[in-house]
């Protein structure tokens, strides 16, 4: 997945969410470009069909960020490439922040398709022919199709991930990621071979990107079960996600490499007395001071 400045060109800014594309958007787009030639009377709207997909697409994932800023989560950057885009959002650790920064994002494409068929509709003539075949493109086969593949049940899809947020209010959040992460598994078997049945290079990319952050995700879920288990420390809690930080030696000390307990220390490290300003939350990656952990409010931590 592209980083979002390595090899990547800044396009815009908008609400405080920069938006970048990926080099590789320009071969792609040349190649199916040329691939749908004859469509239309002229290569122009070729080209109009193109970027009609990427700016529905950048609505969809502005539909992410803001959802997830609304539930005050960060959400600062967008990446577009070939396969598609990428909203970078970070929710609080939370089943239903969760659930509604993944949802908005189809839920864009749900308010797009209304008001493309009415503007496909009132186009409709015999002296613009090709206008209308762009938006009959736009609303049935981009804002349609993206919907329906969007909210497939396959992680890390955001039907996938919608369907990890509804388990995660009875599993918790490590248990509901394994379920999503196997299931997803399962959906990449069925890429690779719709793949090679339709001989599709690009269901091939998918496949291979669906594979790579299922993976991930079981490392995940894994590495959530386990801090779920961990005994967890009175007196202190995440300012952000609430949850009691556990007891033990989870922190590594910057400088010297030592482990350390930073509650015990004071967010001090026990051999080279370096202070740390920010104390990490393992369970949501929030940084704040001690002093702010030490008045906020306390809730336990289900995994």
């Amino acid at each position: 997945m592209p980083s979002g400045r390595q090899g990547s060109i800044h396009l815009f800014r908008f609400s405080g969410i920069d938006v970048f594309l990926h080099w590789s958007w320009f071969l792609v787009a040349m190649y199916e470009i040329r691939g749908s030639a004859g469509r239309y009377s002229s290569i122009s709207w070729n080209i109009l069909e193109y970027l009609g997909l990427f700016l529905i697409v950048t609505l969809h994932e502005f539909g992410h960020s803001l959802a997830c800023r609304q539930v005050g989560g960060r959400a600062d950057r967008i990446v577009l490439w070939p396969l598609g885009g990428v909203a970078y959002v970070d929710p609080p650790p939370r089943p239903g922040a969760t659930l509604w920064s993944i949802a908005a994002g189809p839920l864009v494409n749900v308010v797009l398709f209304p008001v493309l068929w009415i503007v496909m509709n009132a186009s409709r003539s015999a002296a613009a022919p090709d206008l209308f075949q762009l938006l009959y493109t736009l609303c049935w086969k981009i804002d349609l199709g993206l919907l329906i593949f969007n909210i497939l049940p396959i992680y890390p899809l955001d039907g996938g991930q919608i369907l990890r947020s509804l388990l995660w209010f009875v599993l918790g959040r490590g248990r509901s990621l394994m379920v999503a992460a196997v299931l997803g598994l399962i959906g990449v078997a069925g890429f690779i071979g719709l793949a090679l049945w339709r001989r599709d290079i690009w269901l091939g990319a998918i496949a291979v990107f669906v594979l790579m952050n299922c993976w991930g995700g079981l490392q995940q879920a894994r590495s959530l079960i386990r801090l779920g288990k961990l005994p967890r420390r009175d007196g202190f809690a995440c300012p952000r996600c609430k949850a009691s930080p556990p007891i033990g030696e989870y922190w590594r000390c910057g400088k010297c490499g030592q482990p350390f307990d930073t509650f015990v220390t004071h967010a001090a490290c026990p051999s080279c007395s370096t202070q740390f300003a920010e104390t990490k939350c393992l369970d949501c990656g929030g940084l704040a001071p001690v002093n702010e952990w030490m008045t906020a409010t306390l809730v336990p931590s289900h995994q």
